[in-house]
């Protein structure tokens, strides 16, 4: 609303209306400017704000449409209403909402429900009714897992002169004149230590199908089994060395000291190999001091990539061990490094 303010009609009337239009007006302005100044926090946030702040630019397109269309327009002369251009991407396939189909490699078994003998004439003709086809349909049950008693017999031969008697020989036992088969000794390990169930819960399981299989005779066949997989980590960390390139990192655990009134902190340290060595070996030191990652990194020559950790850098001084650094650049923000696909 223009107003010369050197010719105010003498009105009080007329006066009121300019005002009522004033304020309509400032107000309205107002509003536009709200508007504005949360579509540049919106962008602010895009540009500069944390990762899961940001929105996406497909969205920030729908402000810059609004401040620049004129006359259902924008500055690329497209229109409103139009969303911003396809950019040659392909789109992602959509997710059905139905039920996806139950593995192939399950054991099924089949139910037939059939009809009684009385039930299978016409209630109309009283003719009797042929089958014409079935309605299949599938449910997931769960069978739960059970123990199993192996009873081993060994069958004995004797010579009917005397002369000699051989028995035969049963395959050799994962742990010698121990209770525990391969299956069920699996069954305890991937149970601890991959779906992080422990042994007093395993314990509490077996009872309830009436076993009593204590967690000290557990903890026992768990330190066996460690035994019997040694020479397979023994390989894996051979392999994990000839890499031209290792990823490592410490993780502090609390571990249960009998002497301590309290838990300790022990480490658990990690090593990654490279594409052609794809392992990962893990190692266990009761502290964080350098003789871990010393005596498990002796024969290694390559790459070695790290976090700050002090207790790496006499590989990295000592140019006759052929270690060299491959810093994480949130330690050494200015550095420069290079990524190599070898």
């Amino acid at each position: 609303m223009a107003i010369d303010p050197k010719q105010l009609p003498e009105d009080p009337t007329a006066l009121r209306q300019i005002v009522i239009g004033l304020l309509e007006e400032v107000e309205a302005k107002e509003r536009r400017l709200r508007q504005l100044q949360h579509w540049v926090e919106q962008l602010l946030r895009a540009r500069y704000g944390p990762r899961r702040e940001r929105v996406d630019e497909h969205q920030l397109f729908l402000f810059a449409a609004a401040i620049l269309a004129r006359g259902g327009k924008t500055a690329s002369g497209r229109d409103e209403q139009e969303g911003p251009k396809d950019q040659g991407k392909p789109s992602a396939p959509r997710r059905g909402h139905g039920r996806g189909a139950l593995p192939k490699s399950l054991k099924r078994q089949r139910v037939v429900y059939d009809l009684e003998e009385t039930k299978r004439q016409c209630p109309e003709c009283q003719e009797r009714l042929r089958r014409i086809g079935e309605d299949v349909s599938e449910r997931l049950e769960y069978v739960p897992a059970s123990l199993v008693v192996i009873e081993e017999a060994c069958q004995k031969y004797a010579c009917p002169k005397g002369c000699t008697v051989v028995t035969a020989v049963k395959p050799e036992a994962p742990i010698e004149k121990g209770l525990p088969g391969p299956g069920l000794l699996a069954q305890v390990a991937v149970s601890k230590f991959g779906d992080h169930l422990p042994l007093h819960r395993q314990e509490e399981i077996f009872r309830r199908q009436g076993v009593e299989l204590p967690r000290q005779t557990m903890a026992d066949w768990m330190r066996a089994g460690a035994d019997l997989v040694s020479p397979l980590y023994e390989l894996m960390k051979q392999r994990v060395l000839a890499s031209k390139a290792i990823q490592t990192d410490d993780t502090p655990v609390p571990v249960l000291d009998p002497d301590l009134p309290h838990t300790r902190t022990g480490r658990i340290w990690t090593y990654v190999g490279d594409g052609e060595h794809p392992y990962t070996v893990y190692d266990d030191t009761p502290t964080r001091s350098r003789d871990g990652p010393e005596e498990f990194l002796k024969a290694f020559r390559g790459y070695l990539q790290a976090d700050a950790y002090s207790g790496y850098d006499h590989f990295y001084r000592e140019p006759e061990r052929g270690v060299e650094e491959v810093a994480c650049w949130a330690h050494y923000p200015d550095r420069v490094f290079i990524q190599s696909n070898s």
